[in-house]
């Protein structure tokens, strides 16, 4: 009998494939920033941190390498915060979607916000008054920013649910 590809994976190898792909996507952002020079709109910062603590703690789960209930723990945390910028970058798609006439007037700067109000009203701000993030200034394939995005933060979000699961990593003691 052969072993299927996913049992051949183990926990430490998915969270270890899902700490790249953060890094490869947050190295993109930066590319994008200051060689391309698009400036990130507060939503898109808001959507980097979600994607570098979710792959902040998939290298934290890779370097502690805990058993299969420590790796769900850490997927479970991992998922929250994709699914979180998920949202985020559901937000902004739907900013880009309205007829320029219904998008929320543009807020001030992100450090200037942060400097005057207090962190939970800023981001109450960000994501229900700002209307920063409606334009679209990069497309690939005919996809936006937040298009890509939100893709990418629902393939991490399954990566993790596959963890939780507890389909990957299983051992196979008999071979045919």
């Amino acid at each position: 009998m052969e072993m299927r590809v996913i049992e051949r994976i183990n926990q430490k190898g998915v969270s270890l494939l899902i700490f790249l792909s953060c890094a490869f996507l947050l190295c993109f952002a930066f590319y994008l920033e200051l060689v391309e020079g698009l400036d990130p709109c507060p939503l898109c910062t808001l959507q980097r941190g979600c994607m570098a603590i979710g792959g902040g703690l998939a290298l934290i789960a890779t370097l502690h390498n805990p058993e299969k209930k420590g790796f769900r723990g850490y997927a479970i945390f991992q998922a929250l915060f994709f699914s979180t910028g998920g949202v985020l970058a559901g937000r902004q798609i739907y900013l880009q979607s309205l007829p320029p006439d219904l998008v929320p007037s543009c807020g001030p700067d992100l450090s200037y916000l942060l400097e005057i109000f207090p962190f939970f009203e800023v981001l109450r701000m960000i994501i229900l008054d700002d209307g920063s993030c409606a334009e679209v200034s990069w497309r690939f394939l005919g996809l936006s920013i937040p298009q890509w995005t939100i893709f990418s933060f629902f393939i991490l979000t399954a990566m993790c649910f596959l963890q939780v699961s507890g389909k990957i990593g299983k051992q196979i003691t008999s071979k045919s």
